[in-house]
């Protein structure tokens, strides 16, 4: 099977060291580069039409990211004939219904294990569970960057400004880390997730808060309580609605998340039949990620079929479908905007009980309108009331 590749940044050049020194029917004979790449190898080109005319080359890899030209270059290679398979979730995301189609037309495969997840196999595992089961929830630590920071945080007892500088030296920060630290990568695995998982074309809006405001006092008061604080992706369903979020969520320090370290990620799915399925693994590095690509090549070279969707299940999205605690750190003026809910102050922290989702995360935009640094994260489970994972014994109830 002859491999062309696209973008030979750090996924790319970490696929092509797997295939390189493993398997002998894998060969990558042709590797994609901008005019601006100096081509240090006798594969590189800048001539895309040559590859996508190459009746030689089997498979296009795409590791280039970003939604423009990914896009396109993937449209054309499916239309080419190519199979593809890629790690690019913003473009999977938003296309994956479309580009799942044009494959159908064309005879060949589209996979993207490499785009949630990391080094776990979860897609492969999402699939699988699908097609015998109604999954219903879908949750998790989805982003190894974000778990990163909030680890070392809390364990080395750093501030988040040194400790995103390391991520940036460890390689699993981008120069530009807003994808990570604000959340919108979980939201792109997650949109994909649920897709895969319901059948349906993903939401384009979901409620989202990520831990670029996370202060290292704010981490040492919830350690203070036990508590330890995750960046969170979560998808439910209940009947023929659904829900998605991804917002920092406190954990008991016992639970599974809080000992989720490093850079490793802890997904989890439910369904009907098979109940819990956790999986767990690093969710950000080369070569984590370069092995779930080379594995979608395997499941090519061996002619393993993954899981067919239409994405056209009529499912409605409705941002208040959970209902949780929150805890607020923001300017004691912001509180009144919560003066209809039952609320309780724990060190000049407002916790607001048994909120929707979705208001708390519309009431959360004005608050950063009067205070740019407040915080905010979820405490635990819906069931679970703030008393059971917060308590002071200077509470004051104030709603």
């Amino acid at each position: 099977m002859k491999i062309a590749i696209l973008g030979f940044g750090t996924v790319g050049s970490g696929v092509y060291d797997i295939i390189a020194n493993g398997d002998t029917r894998m060969r990558v004979t042709a590797i994609f580069i901008r005019p601006t790449h100096p081509a240090t190898m006798p594969e590189m080109t800048t001539g895309l039409d040559a590859i996508l005319n190459d009746p030689t080359i089997d498979v296009i890899v795409e590791t280039m990211g970003g939604l423009h030209p990914a896009h396109d270059y993937i449209l054309q290679a499916l239309q080419h004939g190519k199979h593809v398979v890629t790690a690019n979730k913003a473009v999977v995301a938003k296309y994956l219904p479309e580009f799942t189609a044009v494959a159908a037309q064309h005879h060949v495969q589209f996979y993207f294990e490499a785009t949630t997840g990391g080094g776990i196999p979860w897609i492969r595992n999402l699939e699988r569970a699908a097609r015998i089961d109604q999954i219903d929830t879908i949750e998790g630590i989805f982003n190894g960057t974000s778990n990163y920071i909030l680890d070392q945080m809390q364990r080395a007892h750093l501030d988040f400004d040194p400790v995103l500088l390391a991520a940036k030296d460890m390689g699993y920060a981008e120069a530009d880390p807003s994808a990570d630290i604000d959340g919108e990568d979980v939201v792109n695995k997650l949109k994909i997730s649920a897709a895969l998982a319901y059948n349906m074309a993903p939401p384009r809006d979901v409620p989202t808060f990520g831990i670029r405001n996370v202060s290292k006092a704010d981490i040492d008061f919830f350690a203070s309580q036990h508590q330890v604080l995750r960046l969170i992706g979560k998808s439910k369903r209940d009947g023929d609605h659904y829900s998605m979020v991804v917002e920092p969520r406190l954990y008991s320090e016992t639970a599974l998340a809080a000992n989720t370290f490093e850079n490793f990620n802890l997904i989890r799915l439910h369904g009907q039949t098979i109940g819990d399925l956790q999986f767990y693994g690093q969710g950000a590095g080369k070569y984590p990620t370069a092995n779930a690509i080379v594995q979608d090549l395997y499941d090519i070279l061996e002619n393993a079929p993954h899981l067919d969707r239409s994405f056209d299940q009529p499912l409605h999205f409705d941002a208040n479908l959970n209902v949780t605690d929150y805890v607020l750190r923001a300017d004691p003026m912001t509180f009144a905007m919560f003066n209809d809910r039952e609320t309780e102050i724990v060190n000049d922290r407002l916790v607001i009980k048994q909120i929707p989702t979705g208001d708390m995360h519309k009431l959360m935009r004005g608050v950063l309108a009067i205070d740019a640094d407040a915080f905010m994260a979820a405490i635990g489970d819906s069931e679970l009331a703030a008393k059971d994972v917060l308590h002071q014994q200077d509470q004051e109830v104030i709603g």
